[in-house]
């Protein structure tokens, strides 16, 4: 196991809380700092959302942790696709959700109770100032560990068309929702599920010339808000949206050629994004914090360590980050598919990753595509 006397982790949020956890178990002695730029408590953002492969995979490395978050997540089965009045459940895709500040909340306990010192409204101006044997970059998209050094980085990073707007809904539904709707200036859909029992994320989204046709980019927070109340008036049912920093905003596809660099290194999203769609960005943040974790244990220097971490890790995590960005292609896409059946539209989408063939999706979801199969046979 590496030794280190002193590890400064930058970001409060999931990645860099269960990161220091993780890291300070194996090292009483050691001391690991969390530098947090906003208050406690600040968070962006409503419920995250984990595929039951995710929690699979917390239950498997770090059953401490899953049983310390499971309590206080809400789960379903099926998730549902509502499109032309129709909704279309597709089986067998299960999912669970906690709310953000939730989730912080007990990864912070549980990283302060094994010791770490978490220092919230704590701004650090320089990389190179920070005195410590370690430093881990959990500080999100505009990472400032990675924008410290560019070039060793190396980060490819663009954007996808859509625009798309996170709040939140004063009510809870039933599954994942997925509501597809025409109006008179373009398609828009809405993403929607419960983290908790009386409150659901509700992310509205629709192409640039929809986007434009509203004049949403002119539109406050609140405007926007009770426009899209109004457009997704049937699916909300009386309840109202809850904004937070609740701004159109183009989903970012960045992905880093390198995660490390002398003794820095970076996970979760400073190293990578991956788009809402698949509900992994939480889930690939923390299985980075476990992959850091798992070869610094496993080796008897930093600079192998840190080596070992990003040959045995990126593999792995390129390929859910690439599953994401084909999906969300589709979701570019998805108003040129409106014309569509409800089934058929339902199994363009459940097969929009190019990996799911008919004889795997009958295994996943039975019932989906026993309708489906008859729906073709009777053409």
């Amino acid at each position: 196991m590496v030794e280190l006397e002193r590890i400064d982790v930058l970001g409060g949020g999931p990645a860099g809380l269960y990161a220091a956890y993780l890291l300070k178990r194996e090292r009483s002695s050691t001391r690991v700092r969390v530098l947090e730029q906003n208050p406690r408590g600040a968070t962006f953002g409503f419920g995250v959302v984990f595929s039951d492969q995710a929690l699979d995979f917390l239950k498997a490395d770090d059953p401490k942790t899953h049983a310390l978050i499971t309590p206080h997540m809400e789960r379903w089965r099926n998730m549902t696709l509502a499109h032309k009045g129709q909704d279309v459940v597709i089986d067998g895709v299960g999912f669970a959700a906690i709310g953000r500040l939730r989730l912080i909340e007990l990864l912070c306990a549980q990283a302060e109770e094994m010791g770490v010192e978490v220092q919230f409204d704590h701004h650090v101006e320089a990389v190179d100032a920070l005195d410590a044997d370690l430093i881990v970059g959990a500080d999100g998209l505009n990472s400032l560990v990675r924008q410290s050094e560019p070039e060793a980085f190396n980060a490819e990073a663009s954007y996808f068309d859509n625009h798309f707007a996170w709040f939140g809904a004063k009510r809870p539904f039933d599954t994942l929702t997925q509501t597809f709707i025409e109006t008179s200036k373009g398609a828009m859909n809405a993403h929607h599920y419960r983290y908790q029992p009386d409150m659901s994320t509700f992310i509205v989204e629709c192409d640039q010339p929809t986007f434009d046709a509203f004049g949403f980019a002119d539109m406050s927070e609140m405007e926007t808000a009770r426009t899209c109340e109004g457009l997704f008036a049937e699916m909300l049912d009386g309840a109202s949206l809850v904004i937070n920093k609740s701004t159109w905003r183009r989903f970012p596809k960045m992905w880093c050629r390198n995660w490390v660099s002398g003794n820095r290194v970076i996970l979760g999203d400073a190293a990578h994004t991956a788009h809402f769609s698949v509900g992994s960005g939480t889930r690939l943040a923390m299985e980075d914090a476990l992959a850091l974790a798992v070869a610094l244990e496993s080796s008897n220097s930093l600079d192998s360590a840190l080596v070992d971490y990003q040959q045995k890790r990126t593999p792995i995590a390129r390929k859910i980050v690439e599953a994401a960005n084909t999906s969300a292609l589709w979701y570019d896409d998805f108003a040129s598919k409106m014309a569509l059946g409800p089934l058929e539209f339902g199994y363009d989408y459940i097969t929009r990753s190019g990996r799911m063939d008919d004889a795997r999706l009958r295994k996943l979801s039975p019932n989906f595509m026993a309708t489906y199969d008859a729906m073709r046979a009777a053409a």
